[in-house]
């Protein structure tokens, strides 16, 4: 788990050196998978109908409700490494 923990957390500074920006699915597809990695499922109201960034954070991180933390973090270090090429 440490080693895990350890990746989970390079791949979260990788991430913020990637050559070429991700697009907007991708982006958030990594800040639901770090969100559910780092602290579990959703916490929170869901934001504003006027706060559209807010929302879609909240949704994508949401839809992995139930995910295991663990998991989560597998998914993230693999999406980062692809990302990485």
């Amino acid at each position: 788990m440490a080693k895990s923990k350890l990746t989970f957390e390079q791949a979260a500074k990788d991430v913020q050196s990637l050559k070429e920006r991700p697009d907007n699915d991708t982006l958030l597809r990594l800040y639901a998978l770090y969100k559910q990695g780092a602290e579990g499922d959703v916490k929170g109201e869901k934001p504003g109908f006027f706060d559209f960034v807010g929302t879609a954070k909240y949704e994508a991180w949401s839809k992995l409700k139930g995910t295991a933390q663990d998991v989560a973090q597998q998914q993230y270090i693999d999406l980062v490494a692809k990302l990485k090429g």
